[in-house]
């Protein structure tokens, strides 16, 4: 598995290299839009039906507080605006550097 090997916050951008030696930057503000949490994306029933979920895409001014891991598969990262229920899988934030390039 693909993991970070290091992270760290630069300006308004979060930098993550990777055990593979590729680098990813990613604006906070779209990672805050793009929180996988359940405030943030909904919750999917059985029949794929999503209920909740803000439907905010834009976040300006939002900035990062702090990051923490979670096992080995995921960091979980707090904004200024208090979210924080958002749990990034590693996989998870490599789609999101494709969806930067």
């Amino acid at each position: 598995m693909i993991r970070p090997a290091d992270i760290q916050l630069l300006g308004n951008e979060l930098a993550i290299k990777w055990s593979d030696g590729e680098e990813s930057y990613y604006p906070v503000e779209f990672l805050r839009a793009a929180s996988p949490s359940a405030e943030n994306m909904g919750e999917k029933d059985l029949l794929g039906n999503t209920y909740g979920g803000t439907n905010q895409k834009l976040f300006p001014g939002v900035s990062l507080v702090s990051w923490q891991h979670i096992g080995g598969y995921a960091i979980q990262l707090e904004f200024s605006d208090k979210h924080n229920t958002g749990i990034y899988s590693f996989e998870y934030l490599r789609e999101l550097a494709k969806m930067m390039r």
